[in-house]
């Protein structure tokens, strides 16, 4: 589980196939160039862009990682490229304070940057949200984007707007983000549960 706080970014260095298989969905291996894999051990987990991945080795100068088939269908990981900036963050510990929300890093969809726009000292960022996840997303509720933990702030049909402020925007992926770029979206696991028992209620009936 993650809190959606960013902890470090790191880049793309290398994009193997796992097998010689030429089939779009084979499994890659991801190589990711950051000082935070000095820090980590083989088998421990990590949200890379809001996908939690485990760890297969790690040194001082970064880690590896295997992205499966079921994983690409649904993230932006099949379409990432070497040189790539990512965004990186450890699971949450049982006695740390939580900043932002409950993340699991079990992407639900891929939405598109539809805006990202200077607003005085900070960016308003536009979202193009799946019909299907539509549901799960309620303005001032929160949604982690690209594995960053976000405030709705304004909801209009299938489209969020986020406002991003200098911090988040200088210390994350955001700040080579460009309009049309695929992005990474898990909604808020509370609303998944309650939307669950509502469909399960009605169903039965």
């Amino acid at each position: 589980m993650f809190t959606g706080l960013v902890e470090a970014t790191g880049q793309i260095e290398k994009i193997d196939r796992v097998d010689e298989a030429e089939a779009v969905w084979s499994a890659r291996r991801l190589r990711i160039a950051t000082a935070l894999g000095a820090e980590l051990i083989a088998g421990d987990s990590i949200s890379v862009s809001g996908v939690c991945l485990t760890v297969m080795t790690a040194d001082a100068t970064g880690f590896s990682a295997i992205v499966s088939p079921a994983t690409l269908r649904v993230t932006t990981l099949l379409t990432m490229t070497e040189g790539r900036f990512v965004n990186l963050e450890r699971p949450l510990r049982a006695d740390a304070r939580i900043g932002g929300h409950f993340v699991l890093g079990h992407v639900d969809a891929v939405g598109r940057i539809t805006a990202m726009n200077r607003d005085g000292d900070c960016y308003w960022l536009e979202v193009d949200v799946p019909r299907h996840l539509g549901p799960l997303v309620v303005s001032k509720g929160s949604i982690a984007i690209d594995g960053i933990s976000l405030t709705v702030a304004s909801l209009e049909g299938f489209r969020v707007g986020v406002q991003i402020v200098p911090f988040t925007f200088d210390h994350t992926s955001l700040r080579s983000a460009r309009e049309g770029d695929g992005v990474n979206l898990e909604a808020d696991v509370l609303g998944k549960y309650v939307a669950r028992q509502l469909n399960y209620e009605h169903s039965s009936r």
